[in-house]
This record gives structure tokens, sequence and C-alpha cells, in this order.
């Protein structure tokens, strides 16, 4: 495994080590274990680099902001617990420190965040029943609430976002604009870190949120190979030693062996492999493959890690149109036609039932026919599943029939459920699959 560390970036890679400039590069043996390795590199220069800059906030008032970027699995979250779990063992730090952890998931605007934040920091009853102008002010008077008994110094904060580029898509990034303004401010000692896996976060922020960020960027990147991957297949199906039924345990672990060399079961691991590295979807993988193991059947063969792939790259939405009713997969079809009309440019009920009412014009048959309340329900059941969504917010006063709508599906999706419909007419499929309305 190697470390590049440069001004502004730190890299994690599984190449050859060298120094070069400015650039120091750091080889690690890529087989040692995950716990171990971070230890390693806490030791080491790069990831001082981190528990310096956490340091200094902590101790000196110091405000920083920073990006951990790599895909999934890379060791994003490992590598900033393992490095709190070292700042906090320094007394000073542990009495003084706060954190607060936010996920993208979870905190999906910043009213609820902002409530969070409250609670983390233990300020309900200071917050009470006050009313605040704006986000920028609740904020201020959080931080400003943290400040120790000679009004002098307030107590230094830790923002620790994950899933970092979903708060982006909250409205006018205010979170992320007000905790960079108070990190490049110095209002209070805070210090901002972010964690994604979308290489082009700094793209999807605003020109004054990305002005009031440091741009100080840590790059990891997933050192795992193909072999590897096969590797820890077999570690995690292997019986022990130890395991009480010698007999079983060897033929289980010959059937593992042969299951990893069996070239379909190879072809499936590969795919895998390239949609993630990340060890966590493959364990699921596993856990599939387990529970088709029963004691007629007491070993996995290729034909269960085939199927239990196949449900691992099920595509749920598609799945989902395999349930509904004929007049909402019409609906559907409606929305695709235009969408390739209009570009994928927005569309209202209105829009889509006179789309309806052009396939109706030319059918003679009456099966077609609904009622506008019936096409109504219809429409709002598919927005309930979230095939749609509105592109306003759900408070805007606009009329339902012309509120306006995104298709969640892309084309495949739609033409690949009309395949697996059971037994769906067709003059429907034919309309779906013609260049026009």
């Amino acid at each position: 495994m190697v470390l590049l560390f440069t001004t502004s970036f730190i890299i994690l890679h599984n190449r050859s080590s060298f120094y070069c400039g400015e650039e120091l590069v750091l080889w690690v043996k890529p087989k040692q274990k995950c716990g171990a390795l971070v230890q390693t590199l806490l030791n080491c220069c790069i990831c001082r680099h981190l528990l310096e800059l956490l340091r200094r906030t902590a101790l000196h008032g110091e405000s920083n902001s920073v990006l951990l970027v790599g895909p999934r699995g890379a060791g994003k979250t490992m590598l900033l617990k393992s490095v709190l779990k070292e700042l906090l063992k320094e007394k000073d730090v542990n009495k003084t420190l706060m954190q607060v952890h936010l996920n993208g998931l979870l905190q999906t605007d910043d009213k609820i965040a902002l409530k969070e934040i409250t609670r983390q920091l233990h300020l309900e009853n200071v917050v009470g029943d006050k009313v605040f102008g704006s986000f920028a002010e609740n904020l201020a008077f959080l931080l400003e609430a943290l400040k120790k008994g000679d009004r002098s110094s307030s107590r230094p904060v830790l923002f620790l976002l994950d899933e970092f580029d979903l708060f982006v898509h909250h409205k006018n990034q205010t979170l992320l604009y007000n905790l960079f303004d108070v990190s490049q401010s110095a209002q209070a000692p805070i210090a901002v870190v972010g964690l994604t896996c979308r290489l082009d976060v700094l793209e999807l922020l605003e020109k004054r949120v990305k002005s009031r960020f440091s741009h100080r960027q840590i790059h990891l990147l997933s050192g795992a190979t193909f072999p590897d991957y096969v590797q820890r297949v077999q570690s995690k199906l292997w019986l022990p030693e130890q395991f009480p039924d010698q007999r079983f345990a060897h033929e289980w672990n010959n059937s593992v062996k042969a299951l990893c060399e069996d070239k379909s079961v190879e072809d499936a691991l590969q795919r895998h492999f390239n949609s993630s590295k990340d060890f966590r979807s493959l364990h699921v993988l596993l856990m599939l493959c387990l529970s088709r193991v029963t004691v007629a059947k007491p070993c996995i063969k290729p034909a269960d890690v085939l199927e239990a792939s196949r449900v691992c790259f099920a595509d749920a939405k598609a799945n989902m149109l395999h349930g509904l009713s004929i007049l909402e997969l019409c609906l559907i079809i409606a929305m695709k036609h235009l969408n390739d009309v209009y570009e994928g440019e927005p569309f209202n009920l209105q829009m889509v039932h006179n789309e309806f009412k052009k396939f109706l014009q030319r059918k003679s048959s009456t099966i077609y026919h609904f009622e506008p309340a019936v096409v109504m329900k219809a429409f709002e059941h598919l927005q309930q599943l979230e095939l749609i969504r509105p592109l306003d917010s759900p408070g805007a006063r606009t009329q339902r029939e012309f509120q306006l709508m995104r298709l969640l599906l892309d084309t495949s999706q739609i033409m690949e459920a009309l395949q697996k419909y059971p037994q769906c007419p067709t003059d429907v499929k034919q309309w779906a699959m013609s260049a026009f309305a």
C-alpha cells in the first residue's frame, strides 16, 4: 500500500514507494491486518497531518476544514476513528473537545441537521422556545452558548459530516456555508471534516461555499486486487481447525476451495469486484449464499453464488414496476415519451394525461378509458412509490394537476420491466417501443 502526500492532497494507493520533491510516498505491506495498518499509518507523518490538524483545533482553537475522499470501503471512517481515538488520549483534548456527527442519509435538510446539532451539543434547554431569524443566527447562538465562564474562549467543536455530498443538495447549501464561514472567520474554534465517495464534490459546491472551504483534501484509493478479493472470499468461508466436527470442516473447506476455483463463480466475483471493492457488499453476497445451505445440501454450489449475485444486482425500481396496474404502467410510458420529446424537462399530470389520451385516440377499444379522478389517484400512487418526485417543495401552492415532476426511472429500466410484466398487452409494449407518442 502506498501513501502519497503533497501540500494539498494525501493519496492512498497500492503501488511502489518513492520520494520526489515535496511528495512523500510510503510503502506498506498490503496483507497487514486492517487495524494494524491504520496504527502504522498513525505513526507516519502523513496521518499525523490529519491528527495535527484536529489537535490544533482542540488545543489552540485554530479552525480548520478538510475532506476525506475515496471509494466506499477504502477506510475513510476507520482512518478518522483511529485518529480521533489517538487524539482523545490527550487529557486536555478529552475534557474540552465536543463532537457532532451528521450523516447526509439521516439529516436530509438543514432544519433536521440543526436539531441534531442542538441535541448532540446538549443545548436543548438553552435553546428552549427561542425563535431565530436565520440558520446563521441559530448556529451562532449555539456556539456562543459553549463559551466558558470567562466568556473569552469557546469549547472546540468537531463537525463530522458523513456522506458529505448529500449535504450539497440542501437548499442554498446553508449548513455547509455557515459551517465553513465560522471555520474561516474564527468566530469559534471548530473543525469541519467531510467524508465522501464523490471525487467531483468540490464542483457541486456553490461559489460562496467553495470560497470559504480550505480546499484541504485527503484522498484514499482502494488498493485491493482481484486475487486479494477471491482470497478474502475463501478466508471468510473457511472453517478453522478448532471446529468441533473435523470431518465436516474438511469437506466444507475442500468445497470452498473448489468453489473459488470455479470459472462461473470467478466471473460472478469479478463482476462484484468491478462494481465495488467494498468488502461490506461482498459480505452481503456471502450471507445470501450461506442462507441457501441446508442439511440436505451442506455446501455452497456455484449456482448458489450465481443466484445470490443476481439478487444483489437486481434493480429494485424495475422490479417495482412489475406490481403496477396497467393504468400506472401507461402513465410511466407517457412520462418516458415526454422525457424523450422534451429532453428530460419536468412534466405535470396534465401533460402526462394528454400524452395518454393520444395513445387512446389510436385505439378503438375502451378498456384503457379511465375517469380523471382515477388517473389522478394512479399518479399520486406513483409519487408515493417514489418513481416520480415533485420539483417544488411540498408546501408550494400549486394545483396538483400542474405541479412539476421528474421521472426517477431511465428508459432501460422501463423497457426491461415491460418485458417481464405479466400478461402485458401487446399494444402497450408497442407504444412504449415506438419513437413517437
